[in-house]
Formats: C-alpha cells, structure tokens, sequence
C-alpha cells in the first residue's frame, strides 16, 4: 500500500520527468540564440568559445544535439523495465563520448574515436544482454516442450488411453 509520501514523490518525479521530456523540442532549438557569426558569447553563464568549429553556434548546436540524445537514452535507461535495458547503454555511452569529445574541444577531433574509447564499456554489456536473451530463450523453448508433454499427458487422461 503506498503512503501519501510515495504518491507525493511519484507524482514530482512523473512532473520533472515529463518537464524534460516537454522542454527537448526547445532545447534543440537554443543554438538559435547564439550568435550567428561570432567565435565568442558572453553569457549569464559565461563565455562560451566555438572552440574548433568556425562559430559559436555550430558548437552549441553540436552540445545540445548531443546533450539531448545523452538525457533522452538515460531517461529511457532509467525509466526501462525491460529486461534488454541494458542495451541502451550502448548508443548512451556512445552520446556521452561524443558529448565529452564536443565539450573537450582541444582533443582536436569529434567523433572520430569515440567508438574505439567506449567499446571496453559496451562489449561487456553486449556479452551480458546476448547471455541474458540466450537464456530467455532458452527458457521459452523448454517451457513449450513442457507444455506440450503436459498437453499430451491430459489428452491420454481424458481419453482413458492409459
């Protein structure tokens, strides 16, 4: 049963959540406000430099772009039920490198290794979703034998062919 506290943390946390899925559209849009064809924005935040891009914009659009693929695939790996969840962490931690290459912009490249600097990370959890979905599967095969030995068991008693 749950308590009013449940219910009052259930209800912010389904608010929040569905706060950050309402606002993606609009945060994809942000680079919008950067200056066209400058190299620096002063901000309320800061300056932000294009870094290796030619202008500002070019780089918070490339942020943004990333930042939203990296909140969407962890909101989905967070809010998952599904026993293959595990396999989203794969295109997440792929966003987050390239988020960090973005960021990170004296690295001199983007997008270039970042599949090479994850793949330690994601062939575990390759290995661990075909092993979990080996067994699943597994399962289900024996599980219909099961019941076709259990079908043909109630056929032979019903029809007192024993």
């Amino acid at each position: 049963m749950y308590r009013q506290t449940d219910k009052k943390k259930n209800l912010i946390k389904g608010v929040l959540l569905s706060f950050l899925l309402i606002i993606t559209p609009f945060l994809f849009y942000v680079y919008k406000y950067a200056p066209s064809e400058a190299s620096e924005w002063e901000t309320i935040f800061g300056t932000i430099e294009a870094g290796n891009f030619t202008w500002v914009q070019s780089y918070v659009h490339a942020i943004f772009t990333k930042f939203i693929f990296v909140m969407l695939t962890g909101i989905w790996f967070l809010t998952s039920n599904n026993w293959w969840k595990y396999a989203i962490l794969v295109p997440f931690t792929m966003f987050l490198f390239q988020l960090i290459g973005i960021i990170n912009y004296k690295s001199g490249y983007i997008d270039e290794f970042d599949f090479w600097y994850s793949l330690p990370l994601i062939i575990p959890i390759l290995l661990f979703v075909i092993y979990i979905s080996y067994r699943i599967s597994k399962n289900t095969y024996e599980n219909e034998a099961l019941k076709r030995d259990v079908d043909d068991e109630i056929r032979k008693i019903l029809s007192d062919d024993l």
